[in-house]
């Protein structure tokens, strides 16, 4: 009896095996969708610092921290949160004389410089704050980037026009083959997950007072989507 059983269980699985073989997969119509929102910055980075020169490691290098403790001082009596200032780059480099004559290279000097990167949370303001860097004693401004905070948010209207388009191409597809769109069997958006906050615009060598455009920056969003067929 106990063979009988494996038997007709083995029996079972081959009789199985063969349907599941010819299983098709699902024909599919894929194509991608975009969809875009045009929108103004809500922050701006901004990058700045103090650059200084002397014949000594030491003179450079407390010289520097000198004019740096101004121009942080400056920015904290402006408004600035002390979490939005935040060092970027700090280094103290030998300077070498201008060789005339085949030899070793001369240290003539040493060049200290300290960096930091403002996050600005009310875009109107980058100019005065350039201002403040510029008056206070920064001579280095790297540039300024212009983003959008919570860009992931602001494109879900982006998302749902992209599918409206994904559609609309996998109509004509469906239209030109002869064969009818069915219900999406998968959709995925490039990039995978919330974006990143994203750059607008980098200004490099601005000086102070210098007008300031913040402009408005298109978002875009790419989805991929597979439309089933229906079956005739």
């Amino acid at each position: 009896m106990k063979y009988q059983l494996i038997l007709a269980a083995l029996a079972g699985a081959l009789a199985v095996t063969p349907a599941l073989a010819q299983v098709a997969p699902t024909p599919t119509i894929s194509v991608s969708g975009e969809g875009t929102v045009s929108v103004p910055p809500d922050m701006a980075l901004i990058d700045g610092g103090v650059s200084t020169e002397a014949k000594t490691a030491r003179e450079a290098s407390e010289s520097n921290n000198a004019a740096m403790g101004k121009v942080l001082l400056a920015l904290k009596v402006a408004g600035l949160d002390e979490k939005d200032v935040q060092t970027s780059r700090l280094s103290l480099q030998p300077q070498y004389a201008q060789q005339t004559k085949p030899g070793p290279n001369v240290v003539s000097g040493y060049r200290a410089s300290n960096r930091v990167t403002i996050r600005l949370r009310d875009v109107t303001k980058v100019a005065a704050v350039i201002d403040t860097l510029v008056s206070s004693g920064a001579n280095e401004i790297g540039g300024i980037n212009f983003m959008v905070e919570k860009a992931s948010k602001l494109l879900d209207d982006a998302r749902a026009e992209a599918i409206v388009d994904a559609r609309r191409k996998a109509e004509i597809y469906a239209k030109a083959a002869g064969v009818t769109l069915g219900a999406p069997v998968s959709i995925s958006e490039d990039g995978g997950g919330a974006p990143a906050p994203m750059a607008f615009r980098k200004m490099a060598g601005v000086a102070a007072s210098a007008p300031i455009a913040q402009g408005e920056e298109t978002l875009r969003v790419t989805v991929n989507v597979a439309w089933s067929i229906k079956a005739p």
